[in-house]
């Protein structure tokens, strides 16, 4: 059987750093909890990786738009200024836009 490490994340798009090979996007998804009497919404901020055919869906994306985005979760580590330094690449495997910024559905 074999092992996997995935996420699934349904958020609004934050920012969008396109570069020649890559495409990197900030989504926020937003979770409730629960402030002494009240409820309150923080938002998760997630940088997630595209390559290839996934970023020319994002060619008419724009900051706002809501989007579903599954991938793979890959950690990562390097050295910097002596010590191991962690992360967690989240690299898409598919992605959605479900909803415009401007409140109009989003075009197939």
């Amino acid at each position: 059987m074999q092992n996997i490490a995935e996420f699934h994340i349904i958020g609004r798009i934050g920012k969008i750093d396109a570069a020649k090979d890559v495409t990197h996007i900030s989504v926020a998804a937003n979770y409730n909890r629960r402030d002494g009497d009240e409820w309150k919404t923080d938002p998760h901020w997630n940088r997630v990786t595209l390559f290839g055919k996934l970023r020319d869906r994002l060619d008419k994306a724009e900051k706002g738009d809501l989007v579903r985005i599954t991938g793979r979760v890959r950690q990562t580590s390097y050295e910097a200024e002596g010590s191991t330094r962690y992360g967690v690449d989240m690299i898409a495997d598919g992605v959605a836009v479900l909803a415009k910024a401007s409140g109009k559905p989003a075009e197939d």
